[in-house]
């Protein structure tokens, strides 16, 4: 019987991730395997980085819950549009509701830039 040794070890040099494969019966065939299989760890490796840079971006992710919202709208008894972290407040509703952002956006820089990990009264 003839045996012949056709397995192929690849190494990516850079990653240093390696590839073997001696699943075919040539040499060849088992080089373009592991080729495609060197080309789909190196590509999962990109997707794996790219997400743990957006996570470093994105910064810590809270619970959608009632209890965890950045604003609190009240419209009846009274109307009332309160900023949770900074405490800002305003009675005119439809204005926050119609866009007009501005307080709340200056209270929260002004907020961060104290660097206060709480709202303050």
């Amino acid at each position: 019987m003839n045996v012949t040794d056709s397995a192929v070890r690849i190494t990516h040099l850079p990653t240093g991730v390696v590839v073997s494969c001696q699943n075919e019966r040539s040499q060849t065939q088992n080089k373009a395997k592991a080729m495609q299989i060197l080309a789909a760890r190196l590509a999962e490796r990109a997707r794996e980085e790219h997400r743990r840079e957006l996570e470093a971006l994105s910064g810590d992710k809270r619970d959608v819950a009632f209890g965890n919202q950045i604003r609190t709208y009240t419209l009846a008894p009274y109307q009332l549009v309160k900023d949770e972290r900074t405490r800002a407040e305003t009675g005119n509703v439809q204005a926050v509701i119609d866009g007009d952002l501005d307080q709340f956006i200056e209270s929260y820089l002004q907020w961060r830039r104290s660097g206060e990990s709480t709202p303050t009264s």
